[in-house]
């Protein structure tokens, strides 16, 4: 369905606000910037502001909402004959041989990074994503195999998962922070990648195949 023009001028109002949030928490940094402030220099009210981001964290973890289903995409995207760990395994991979900006491989990425370790309701932001993402590949995995709701494989398998994704981000995001380039911290991290396919049980590596 085409966006209509409502519906564009609202998402190019939230994206402009966030632009111009992530312009002075990068300058300044998180926790010296209001949101009264970003309400100024975006010349919008402060309730604007808090319609469209509820709170203040949203407007520099503004693209988290992409993030939470994301593995759960990739398994249940799987290709046949793949189980649920080696197509977030595949994933990860292509994103980082192709130097993708959405696994953190970019110039500036370092500046994100500094703002976050430096601002602790940042960190805790985050660590409550990894739980959302936690808890939707969780049941996204009950859904791909019918296990019943007493079944813990799902939660264990999914913990396992969730520990590829967060070390490969993780070690991107050092890397980064090391003064480390793009390309250089690519190939860094395919050699991470398969020591991480190498530490999986085959019960993990084997877990929700897709029926060729």
């Amino acid at each position: 369905m085409a966006e209509g023009l409502r519906e564009r001028k609202k998402r190019q109002t939230r994206q402009y606000i966030s632009d111009v949030a992530t312009g002075l928490f990068l300058e300044r940094g998180f926790d010296a910037v209001t949101v009264a402030e970003v309400a100024d220099a975006a010349d919008v009210s402060v309730n604007t502001v808090y319609n469209y981001f509820p709170a203040k964290e949203d407007l520099f973890l503004d693209r988290s909402r992409g993030v939470v289903d994301r593995m759960s995409r990739w398994v249940r995207g799987r290709e046949p004959g793949e189980s649920a760990a080696a197509a977030v395994l595949r994933e990860l991979r292509d994103e980082v041989e192709a130097v993708s900006p959405r696994v953190g491989l970019m110039d500036g990425y370092s500046d994100f990074m500094r703002v976050v370790h430096a601002a602790p309701s940042l960190r805790s932001r985050l660590w409550a994503i990894q739980q959302e993402v936690h808890d939707h590949l969780t049941g996204t995995l009950r859904e791909e195999t019918g296990a019943g709701a007493d079944d813990p494989l799902p939660d264990l398998i999914a913990g396992q998962i969730g520990w590829v994704h967060q070390t490969v981000m993780a070690g991107i995001g050092r890397r980064m922070l090391a003064g480390g380039t793009p390309a250089g911290v690519s190939r860094d991290m395919l050699g991470v990648l398969d020591d991480i396919e190498g530490l999986l049980s085959e019960k993990v590596l084997n877990y929700a195949v897709r029926d060729a």
